[in-house]
């Protein structure tokens, strides 16, 4: 799933390339891909064409273009979305979903989808906010995010460090892979009990995190695989610097310990065994 990183690498490369740019035609070819827009795949495009994009912008994981009519195209990328700028003449993709034609005739924006578990959307007077999406909380990098607010959120929630992180009505944008990463910079477990943190233990967190988001964005995010690309379909490439995701068995870059996989939520979690022990207690859970 894409986190932070990776949706802002392609809010900003939509920014280059649709903002002042008027929509001329929408071609919904799949259904499933408008699924959230309750009026149906006609009524999406309808509403769309003849309007003129204004901005690209973000919260957590969501997409939203705000539009001159005062509504907004809401996206969120699922496990294998990917918004394309491609030039009308390129061949369709194997999974295009949805297709954006602009009066000027330069590139058209596709939305590819694999596993069709992403999808766009329309939120009607949403251009300034989304409705949809109001309460998904800020990300550490919004300039109006508030340090001593999410610290002392954070040490009221009687849960594990990791799934508060996790939590996007606490904390948007952060996912998987940069929780882990940014708990073994922490040297903390992901179990510890968030409300057993101490307030400085909890800033220097937050200040791994936003580390962590800050470092990924500057290399277009992190790709497993193909389905995670930028605008121009290119891969990110922080995998390259990842000290404990995905990386079970291999020495941690900092004590040489091997670098252990636990089961988290379903999924997996990455930690060094001799720089984050697991929490044995509550004397021991605080930070």
């Amino acid at each position: 799933m894409p986190e932070l990183p990776e949706v802002e690498t392609v809010r900003q490369g939509l920014a280059q390339w649709v903002i002042g740019r008027r929509i001329a035609e929408v071609r919904v070819l799949h259904p499933r891909a408008v699924r959230r827009h309750s009026a149906g795949a006609a009524n999406f495009a309808d509403v769309l064409v003849g309007t003129t994009v204004r901005d690209v912008r973000r919260r957590g994981k969501y997409l939203w273009l705000p539009l001159d009519s005062g509504d907004a195209v809401i996206g969120h990328l699922g496990m294998s979305g990917q918004l394309l700028l491609q030039p009308a003449a390129a061949p369709d993709e194997t999974h295009l979903r949805v297709r954006f034609r602009f009066a000027d005739d330069g590139p058209e924006l596709r939305f590819v989808d694999q596993r069709t578990f992403g999808g766009l959307s329309v939120s009607a007077e949403g251009a300034e906010l989304p409705a949809e999406i109001a309460h998904i909380a800020r990300d550490p990098l919004d300039p109006e995010f508030s340090d001593a607010t999410f610290v002392a959120a954070l040490r009221r929630r009687r849960t594990e460090i990791k799934r508060a992180l996790l939590d996007q009505t606490l904390l948007s944008g952060v996912g998987n892979i940069y929780a882990d990463e940014a708990l073994w910079r922490a040297r903390l477990h992901g179990a510890r009990p968030a409300d057993g943190l101490t307030g400085p233990a909890a800033l220097r967190l937050l200040g791994h995190v936003r580390d962590v988001l800050g470092e990924a964005i500057k290399e277009g995010g992190t790709s497993f695989d193909a389905l995670y690309v930028n605008v121009n379909g290119e891969s990110g490439y922080f995998d390259r610097a990842l000290n404990v995701y995905g990386r079970v068995d291999q020495p941690c870059r900092r004590c040489g310990a091997p670098i252990r996989r636990e089961t988290f939520m379903n999924r997996s979690s990455f930690s060094c065994p001799r720089c984050q022990p697991r929490p044995r207690g509550p004397a021991s859970a605080r930070g």
